[in-house]
């Protein structure tokens, strides 16, 4: 049974973060399996852990936006790790997923499930390549738990069909590369569509197609006529973190009508 007491380490606040970013709001309980997984991890209570999690939500500006508060009271070390993260989102993120597989005894490139068939021989340019999927994937876990696992256009609720797209490209803007106001959960055909300025988000969150697609329909292309049929519908806007609408702006600025 884990001790509740004991005051939390730097580098537990980290590993509670970590699974912070992997869950839905609503699922911050004693009773969700992850948290009690990592409570073992730690040779914690789940409640204990629950409650550092809920110590975390006090701290999130987007939950704050919503009038969620959180828990009322909380740790020095919460704000040190959230500060860090603002200041330093690939280095903090990438760390977490190494205490975390040092803690389970395994890679990092296992516990965070990326491909490793094609990196380069052990040395910096692997190390380097290591470092940038494992912190997408750390993103892509991110943008999964925010919209609760479904697509944010269909609603589609299968994981392995979905996609963490980012609104801005992660080779364009380092800055926002993890920050999850910068991503939408869709899937791999709207994605495509997103990501080839296709289709766009506009002010009132609203999904828009270009004409380049909406001139095609009703030419016996079930596909298309698919892609297409959410034109005007509303954004299924995510319960914990809700894309920027100036990064949607930027976006939509680039997209051809």
């Amino acid at each position: 049974m884990g001790t509740p007491n004991k005051n939390w380490s730097r580098e537990e606040h980290i590993l509670a973060f970590n699974l912070y970013s992997k869950i839905p709001f609503g699922q911050f309980h004693q009773r969700n399996p992850k948290v009690i997984y990592l409570a073992h991890l730690l040779g914690r209570t789940p409640g204990s852990v629950a409650m550092k999690l809920s110590n975390f939500a006090r701290l999130d500006p987007t939950l704050q936006a919503r009038g969620i508060a959180g828990m009322k009271n909380g740790a020095k070390g919460e704000m040190e790790i959230w500060q860090q993260f603002a200041s330093e989102p690939e280095a903090l993120a990438f760390e977490s997923e190494l205490l975390l597989a040092e803690r389970q005894g395994k890679t990092v490139e296992q516990t965070a499930q990326i491909k490793t068939d094609d990196l380069p021989l052990p040395g910096r340019e692997r190390e380097a390549t290591v470092r940038v999927r494992v912190n997408q994937a750390f993103f892509r876990d991110r943008i999964l738990s925010a919209y609760n696992f479904r697509c944010c256009v269909t609603g589609l609720a299968i994981p392995s069909l979905l996609t963490a797209s980012h609104i801005i490209p992660w080779s364009e803007d380092v800055k926002n590369r993890l920050n999850t106001q910068n991503g939408l959960c869709l899937n791999a055909l709207h994605d495509r569509a997103f990501d080839r300025r296709l289709m766009w988000i506009d002010a009132n969150y609203l999904i828009r197609f270009s004409r380049q697609l909406t001139q095609k329909i009703n030419k016996g292309d079930a596909g298309l006529d698919w892609l297409v049929s959410f034109e005007g519908q509303t954004l299924q806007v995510a319960g914990k973190f809700r894309p920027s609408p100036e990064l949607l702006a930027k976006h939509a600025s680039q997209c051809t009508n």
